[in-house]
Protein backbone atom coordinates (compact mmCIF):
# COMPACT_ATOMS: atom_id res chain seq x y z
CA UNK A 1 0.00 0.00 0.00
CA UNK A 2 1.22 3.77 -0.63
CA UNK A 3 2.31 5.29 2.27
CA UNK A 4 0.11 9.02 2.87
CA UNK A 5 2.25 11.91 2.13
CA UNK A 6 2.67 14.80 4.13
CA UNK A 7 3.68 17.66 1.72
CA UNK A 8 4.64 21.50 3.09
CA UNK A 9 4.01 24.28 0.95
CA UNK A 10 5.89 27.51 -0.28
CA UNK A 11 3.76 29.98 -1.78
CA UNK A 12 7.02 32.64 -3.31
CA UNK A 13 6.37 36.11 -3.75
CA UNK A 14 9.37 37.90 -4.95
CA UNK A 15 11.50 35.66 -3.56
CA UNK A 16 10.27 34.97 -0.35
CA UNK A 17 7.41 32.58 0.92
CA UNK A 18 4.25 34.27 2.19
CA UNK A 19 0.42 32.93 3.58
CA UNK A 20 -2.52 34.81 3.43
CA UNK A 21 -6.32 34.18 3.21
CA UNK A 22 -7.87 32.68 -0.25
CA UNK A 23 -4.96 34.21 -1.73
CA UNK A 24 -4.91 37.78 -0.49
CA UNK A 25 -3.27 39.92 2.00
CA UNK A 26 -0.07 37.75 1.87
CA UNK A 27 2.50 38.59 4.92
CA UNK A 28 6.23 37.11 5.30
CA UNK A 29 6.33 33.78 6.22
CA UNK A 30 10.29 33.31 5.44
CA UNK A 31 12.97 32.28 3.21
CA UNK A 32 11.89 29.73 0.41
CA UNK A 33 15.72 27.66 1.07
CA UNK A 34 15.70 27.98 4.52
CA UNK A 35 11.83 26.80 5.35
CA UNK A 36 12.64 23.93 2.53
CA UNK A 37 15.38 22.60 4.04
CA UNK A 38 13.76 23.21 7.44
CA UNK A 39 10.79 20.92 6.55
CA UNK A 40 12.99 18.20 4.52
CA UNK A 41 14.57 17.31 8.26
CA UNK A 42 11.45 17.18 10.02
CA UNK A 43 10.28 14.36 7.64
CA UNK A 44 8.56 16.03 4.88
CA UNK A 45 7.77 13.75 1.84
CA UNK A 46 7.27 16.09 -0.48
CA UNK A 47 7.65 20.14 -0.86
CA UNK A 48 5.24 22.06 -3.35
CA UNK A 49 6.67 25.66 -4.22
CA UNK A 50 4.31 28.16 -5.88
CA UNK A 51 5.14 31.40 -7.64
CA UNK A 52 1.80 33.07 -6.63
CA UNK A 53 2.75 36.01 -8.82
CA UNK A 54 4.13 34.33 -11.68
CA UNK A 55 0.92 33.89 -14.03
CA UNK A 56 0.23 37.69 -13.18
CA UNK A 57 3.37 39.08 -14.00
CA UNK A 58 3.24 36.64 -17.28
CA UNK A 59 6.64 34.78 -16.32
CA UNK A 60 7.31 31.25 -15.17
CA UNK A 61 8.48 30.95 -11.45
CA UNK A 62 12.05 31.87 -10.79
CA UNK A 63 14.48 29.75 -11.83
CA UNK A 64 17.34 30.51 -8.94
CA UNK A 65 15.02 30.24 -6.19
CA UNK A 66 14.37 26.83 -7.55
CA UNK A 67 17.76 25.87 -8.24
CA UNK A 68 18.84 27.12 -4.93
CA UNK A 69 15.96 24.93 -3.38
CA UNK A 70 17.31 21.48 -4.80
CA UNK A 71 20.56 21.77 -3.92
CA UNK A 72 19.62 21.68 -0.27
CA UNK A 73 17.12 18.97 -1.15
CA UNK A 74 17.23 15.32 -1.51
CA UNK A 75 12.95 14.79 -1.73
CA UNK A 76 10.95 15.77 -4.87
CA UNK A 77 10.22 18.96 -5.72
CA UNK A 78 6.87 20.01 -7.09
CA UNK A 79 7.14 23.59 -8.77
CA UNK A 80 4.46 25.88 -10.11
CA UNK A 81 3.42 29.60 -11.10
CA UNK A 82 3.28 30.73 -14.88
CA UNK A 83 3.73 27.71 -16.86
CA UNK A 84 2.22 27.91 -20.06
CA UNK A 85 4.12 26.02 -22.72
CA UNK A 86 6.08 22.45 -22.71
CA UNK A 87 9.22 25.06 -22.55
CA UNK A 88 8.22 26.40 -19.52
CA UNK A 89 7.95 23.03 -18.41
CA UNK A 90 11.33 22.43 -19.41
CA UNK A 91 12.81 24.96 -17.71
CA UNK A 92 11.53 24.76 -14.73
CA UNK A 93 12.56 20.87 -15.03
CA UNK A 94 15.43 21.56 -15.86
CA UNK A 95 16.11 23.97 -12.88
CA UNK A 96 15.11 21.06 -10.18
CA UNK A 97 11.62 20.37 -10.16
CA UNK A 98 11.01 16.87 -10.00
CA UNK A 99 7.01 17.42 -11.24
CA UNK A 100 5.34 20.74 -12.45
CA UNK A 101 2.10 22.06 -11.79
CA UNK A 102 0.12 24.25 -14.34
CA UNK A 103 -3.18 25.52 -14.11
CA UNK A 104 -4.49 29.03 -15.40
CA UNK A 105 -2.56 27.49 -18.73
CA UNK A 106 -3.63 24.24 -18.63
CA UNK A 107 -7.42 25.59 -18.58
CA UNK A 108 -7.26 28.53 -21.35
CA UNK A 109 -5.61 25.43 -23.31
CA UNK A 110 -6.11 21.71 -22.39
CA UNK A 111 -4.02 20.28 -24.83
CA UNK A 112 -1.01 21.50 -22.79
CA UNK A 113 -1.69 18.61 -20.72
CA UNK A 114 -1.21 16.13 -23.12
CA UNK A 115 1.97 17.52 -24.88
CA UNK A 116 3.43 17.58 -20.98
CA UNK A 117 2.40 14.46 -20.29
CA UNK A 118 4.00 13.12 -24.13
CA UNK A 119 6.82 15.12 -23.50
CA UNK A 120 7.52 14.64 -19.14
CA UNK A 121 5.68 11.66 -18.47
CA UNK A 122 2.46 11.70 -16.49
CA UNK A 123 3.94 11.59 -13.55
CA UNK A 124 5.67 14.81 -13.92
CA UNK A 125 2.60 16.61 -14.47
CA UNK A 126 0.56 18.15 -11.92
CA UNK A 127 -2.57 19.68 -12.90
CA UNK A 128 -3.40 22.58 -9.70
CA UNK A 129 -7.13 22.39 -9.68
CA UNK A 130 -7.99 25.73 -7.15
CA UNK A 131 -11.94 25.52 -7.12
CA UNK A 132 -14.65 27.31 -5.41
CA UNK A 133 -18.07 26.66 -4.34
CA UNK A 134 -20.82 27.49 -7.00
CA UNK A 135 -23.90 25.52 -5.54
CA UNK A 136 -24.47 23.05 -2.31
CA UNK A 137 -22.81 20.68 -4.20
CA UNK A 138 -20.94 22.51 -7.58
CA UNK A 139 -17.49 24.17 -7.88
CA UNK A 140 -16.33 25.90 -10.50
CA UNK A 141 -12.51 26.80 -11.46
CA UNK A 142 -10.98 30.07 -10.65
CA UNK A 143 -7.41 30.81 -11.86
CA UNK A 144 -4.81 33.59 -12.35
CA UNK A 145 -3.65 32.87 -8.36
CA UNK A 146 -7.59 33.29 -7.52
CA UNK A 147 -8.37 36.35 -9.18
CA UNK A 148 -10.63 35.44 -12.12
CA UNK A 149 -13.64 32.78 -11.60
CA UNK A 150 -14.49 30.15 -14.66
CA UNK A 151 -17.55 29.00 -15.80
CA UNK A 152 -15.76 25.40 -15.51
CA UNK A 153 -16.89 22.62 -13.45
CA UNK A 154 -14.21 21.54 -10.98
CA UNK A 155 -14.81 18.18 -10.86
CA UNK A 156 -15.53 17.32 -14.84
CA UNK A 157 -12.43 19.61 -15.21
CA UNK A 158 -10.44 17.25 -12.92
CA UNK A 159 -11.93 13.74 -14.70
CA UNK A 160 -10.74 15.52 -18.03
CA UNK A 161 -7.41 15.92 -16.85
CA UNK A 162 -6.61 12.23 -16.16
CA UNK A 163 -8.44 11.70 -19.79
CA UNK A 164 -5.75 14.21 -21.21
CA UNK A 165 -2.40 12.44 -19.45
CA UNK A 166 -1.92 14.70 -16.25
CA UNK A 167 -0.61 12.44 -13.10
CA UNK A 168 -1.76 14.17 -10.19
CA UNK A 169 -4.20 16.93 -9.13
CA UNK A 170 -3.36 19.79 -6.39
CA UNK A 171 -6.63 20.25 -5.45
CA UNK A 172 -6.94 23.52 -3.25
CA UNK A 173 -10.25 24.91 -1.73
CA UNK A 174 -10.12 28.68 -2.72
CA UNK A 175 -12.95 29.08 0.28
CA UNK A 176 -10.73 27.59 3.06
CA UNK A 177 -7.81 28.49 1.81
CA UNK A 178 -5.32 29.81 5.13
CA UNK A 179 -8.90 30.26 7.23
CA UNK A 180 -7.99 26.93 8.70
CA UNK A 181 -11.62 25.83 9.39
CA UNK A 182 -10.55 22.13 7.71
CA UNK A 183 -10.36 20.87 4.20
CA UNK A 184 -13.58 20.92 1.62
CA UNK A 185 -14.12 17.11 2.38
CA UNK A 186 -17.14 17.26 -0.15
CA UNK A 187 -15.05 18.72 -2.97
CA UNK A 188 -12.18 16.26 -2.10
CA UNK A 189 -15.21 13.57 -2.18
CA UNK A 190 -16.68 14.61 -5.47
CA UNK A 191 -12.75 15.06 -6.95
CA UNK A 192 -11.58 11.33 -6.01
CA UNK A 193 -14.60 9.44 -7.19
CA UNK A 194 -14.64 11.52 -10.67
CA UNK A 195 -11.22 10.21 -11.18
CA UNK A 196 -8.25 7.74 -10.35
CA UNK A 197 -5.31 10.34 -10.04
CA UNK A 198 -3.71 11.34 -6.95
CA UNK A 199 -5.08 13.90 -5.13
CA UNK A 200 -3.57 16.54 -2.51
CA UNK A 201 -6.06 18.18 -0.47
CA UNK A 202 -5.21 21.47 0.07
CA UNK A 203 -6.71 24.47 1.58
CA UNK A 204 -7.78 24.79 5.50
CA UNK A 205 -5.70 22.68 7.22
CA UNK A 206 -5.50 23.54 11.46
CA UNK A 207 -4.66 20.33 12.58
CA UNK A 208 -4.10 16.58 12.24
CA UNK A 209 -7.27 15.80 12.82
CA UNK A 210 -8.18 17.79 9.82
CA UNK A 211 -5.51 15.64 7.75
CA UNK A 212 -7.28 12.42 9.01
CA UNK A 213 -10.39 13.16 7.81
CA UNK A 214 -9.00 13.96 4.43
CA UNK A 215 -7.20 10.72 4.16
CA UNK A 216 -10.36 9.02 5.16
CA UNK A 217 -12.38 10.76 2.20
CA UNK A 218 -9.90 9.63 -0.32
CA UNK A 219 -6.94 12.03 -0.56
CA UNK A 220 -3.16 10.54 -1.13
CA UNK A 221 -1.70 13.36 0.30
CA UNK A 222 -2.35 16.23 2.30
CA UNK A 223 -0.61 19.62 1.97
CA UNK A 224 -0.51 22.11 4.30
CA UNK A 225 1.59 25.89 5.19
CA UNK A 226 -0.02 27.97 7.60
CA UNK A 227 0.35 25.05 10.16
CA UNK A 228 4.12 24.65 9.70
CA UNK A 229 4.80 28.11 8.61
CA UNK A 230 3.79 29.58 12.43
CA UNK A 231 5.09 26.48 14.24
CA UNK A 232 2.18 24.94 15.27
CA UNK A 233 3.54 21.44 14.18
CA UNK A 234 6.36 20.13 12.92
CA UNK A 235 6.17 17.28 10.16
CA UNK A 236 7.28 14.80 12.37
CA UNK A 237 4.82 15.72 14.85
CA UNK A 238 2.55 15.44 12.06
CA UNK A 239 3.39 11.95 11.16
CA UNK A 240 3.70 10.91 14.66
CA UNK A 241 0.11 11.44 15.48
CA UNK A 242 -1.19 10.02 12.30
CA UNK A 243 0.19 6.90 12.84
CA UNK A 244 -1.40 6.50 16.14
CA UNK A 245 -4.38 7.11 14.71
CA UNK A 246 -3.84 4.16 12.09
CA UNK A 247 -3.03 6.55 8.85
CA UNK A 248 0.52 4.97 7.37
CA UNK A 249 3.38 7.33 6.87
CA UNK A 250 6.66 7.23 5.77
CA UNK A 251 8.75 7.09 9.34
Amino acid sequence: MLKSRIIPCLDVNAGRVVKGVKFQNLRDAGDPVELSDYYQQQGADEIVLLDVSATREDRIAMLETIESVRKRLTIPLTVGGGVGSVEDARRLLGAGADKVSTNTAAVRDPELINRMSANFGAQCTVIAIDARRHEPAAWHVVTRSGTKSETLNAVEWAAETQLRGAGEILLTSFDRDGTRSGYDLELLVAVTQATRLPVIASGGANSVEHMVEAFQHGAHAVLAASIFHEGNYTVAQVKQELAIRGIEVRQ
